[in-house]
């Protein structure tokens, strides 16, 4: 009767530790969540040296580009009152056809680690006015100075210039040099962070004039960075871009009408008509004021930016902490075989770990092999650990193929993007199902499965005999 009390309450002491023990693994699971912080610092100070090093190479070769074509500012004055001095103003007209053609070169330029796309690109800006009509919204009493009348051309960072720029107005050529007439324009629309181009410019008196129509072409050769745009600086502007750089991104005001992407290069039409462009064709300086809006540009990116991977990969750090410690619970008990809390803690320590062999291996060969080379070290070492925990070779199997399907996921959700939730849930839905499944049989307040309550037993009771003692 002893021995089998005993193991009653032995028994009962064990489901009551096994669910103890779950509320400590939870527990663990969040105490690793401080070291993850602790990594997720360290991917943020990496960013940031990677982004102090983009700016520095950028600053010397011009930084993202932007180019605006050619266009016509015409001064004029405006007589005054006797209480008032003359008013001196600038009159643009855009080009009423632009047709651009860039063709661009790229490399990269590696400082340490980190790297930079830079560019070189031959750009061809030619622009057909009309001047039909023009002025038609000139302040009352004011009047065009045609005699200095310059095409001016902006470009974003002029550090970047490889060459003279050379403008051609009907056949008459000229090197564009720093305007004189024009400083003070602003394209931009965004008063927080305006865009801000250098203009050069050139004169075309005899070419400008009232109801005029000549033809003009500029060719510029820049250097830059990362970045590189086109604003729509005709009433109707049509935009071409040919490059080598593999995985272009394309953004700004309006996106390709058509393109092509391959792993030699893209090519990309712009085409944006005078009713889409939301500015002016023609007015005072302000009358271009949102052109910035409208520019037409291409992003030079790295297809798997290894910090942005690796910030995003942390953000799953929760759950896979959660789903391997799930795993070794399980293990613990479906084989009997109990586990310290040390243990787990170990456990926890060598995925905070993963994380930083793929943050230190993918700034070198890239985030997908490293990846690759990090994700099979810390699975090959979780399995090897099942394998001496259990004394079992078979549930060091077990633990390779369930942590290389968890790390798996790992990889296809920072690669799915869009539907990385569903699958994200999904996983989460089925690893809470596994678990519901191979625990079914516990009776978390009394016995082990297999097992069954010991049988209550009786003392025989002993009939009376004479005198009323009674015999066993």
């Amino acid at each position: 009767m002893n021995d089998l009390s005993v193991l009653q309450s032995a028994l009962q002491s064990r489901i009551r530790s096994l669910g103890v023990k779950l509320f400590v693994v939870c527990g663990l699971a969040l105490v690793m969540m401080i070291p993850a912080l602790l990594v997720g610092g360290l991917v943020e100070d990496r960013t940031k040296r990677s982004e102090d090093v983009i700016r520095e190479i950028s600053a010397h070769v011009g930084g993202q580009q932007t180019f605006l074509g050619p266009t016509l500012a015409i001064p004029y004055i405006q007589p005054g009152s006797r209480s008032e001095f003359a008013r001196r103003g600038m009159y643009l007209v855009s080009p009423a056809r632009a047709t651009a053609t860039l063709k661009v070169v790229t490399e990269e330029r590696r400082r340490s680690l980190f790297k930079v796309p830079v560019f070189q690109v031959d750009t061809k800006l030619d622009a057909a006015f009309d001047l039909t009509g023009v002025p038609s919204t000139l302040p009352q009493g004011a009047e065009l100075d045609w005699s200095r009348a310059e095409i001016l051309v902006g470009v974003s960072d002029a550090r970047g210039a490889l060459a003279d720029a050379a403008l051609t107005a009907n056949g008459k050529s000229s090197t564009l040099a720093p305007a004189e007439i024009a400083q003070n324009i602003s394209i931009g629309g965004d008063q927080s962070s305006p865009l801000k181009l250098t203009l050069f410019g050139s004169k075309v008196e005899g070419i400008a004039q009232p109801n005029a129509q000549f033809n003009v072409n500029s060719v510029l050769r820049f250097s830059g960075a990362q970045r590189i745009a086109v604003l729509a600086y005709g009433k109707t502007t049509h935009l071409t871009i040919e490059g080598d750089w593999p995985s272009p991104g394309f953004d700004g005001g309006f996106l390709p009408v058509s393109r092509s992407i391959s792993g030699s290069g893209f090519t990309a039409d712009w085409s944006v008509p005078f009713i889409a462009r939301g500015v002016r064709a023609e007015g005072q300086s302000e009358s271009i004021t949102g052109l910035d809006a409208t520019a037409l540009g291409v992003s030079f990116i790295e297809v798997a930016d290894p910090y942005q991977s690796v910030n995003r990969s942390l953000k799953y750090v929760p759950l896979f902490l959660g789903l391997v410690f799930l795993s070794y619970f399980i293990f613990e008990v479906t084989t009997g075989k109990r586990v310290h809390p040390a243990q787990y803690l170990l456990i926890g320590v060598a995925q905070i770990i993963f994380y930083l062999l793929l943050l230190s291996i993918a700034e070198r060969i890239g985030f997908d092999r490293g990846f690759l080379l990090a994700s099979f070290a810390t699975v090959t070492l979780l399995a090897t650990n099942a394998a001496w925990i259990f004394s079992s070779r078979l549930q060091g199997i077990r633990a390779f193929a369930i942590f290389t399907c968890l790390y798996t996921l790992i990889y296809l959700l920072l690669r799915l993007e869009d539907n990385a939730l569903l699958v994200g849930a999904i996983a989460s839905f089925l690893a809470v199902t596994a678990a519901m499944y191979f625990t079914r049989g516990i009776d978390w307040y009394g016995s082990l499965p297999g097992t069954s309550p010991p049988k209550r037993t009786t003392m025989p009771v002993a009939e009376e005999g004479a005198g009323g003692h009674s015999s066993t």
